[in-house]
């Protein structure tokens, strides 16, 4: 992999983690799940379990981290989504 498509990856994933972040903590810090599908949060956090095992595999590490982070953001808030309603 060249430079250029690992520079790439990186940014691609940071770009969707962090765009995600932003949610995640205002669902933690309010609790508030009201406005939220679980079905979409459901089908969310098995893709992206999905992608870090895919990642895993192919050794590549932007998928890895990306999908390691926000698994554990989506993870919280169906947590949270399925305790406050």
């Amino acid at each position: 992999m060249t430079l250029l498509t690992e520079s790439l990856g990186f940014l691609a994933a940071t770009c969707t983690t962090a765009a995600f972040i932003p949610q995640a903590l205002k669902v933690i810090r309010t609790r508030n799940t009201a406005g939220l599908s679980l079905g979409m949060y459901v089908c969310f956090t098995i893709g992206v379990g999905l992608w870090l095992a895919y990642g895993c595999l192919i050794g590549d590490r932007a998928i890895i981290i990306a999908n390691a982070i926000t698994l554990v953001f989506a993870a919280i808030i169906l947590a949270l989504k399925r305790i406050y309603n």
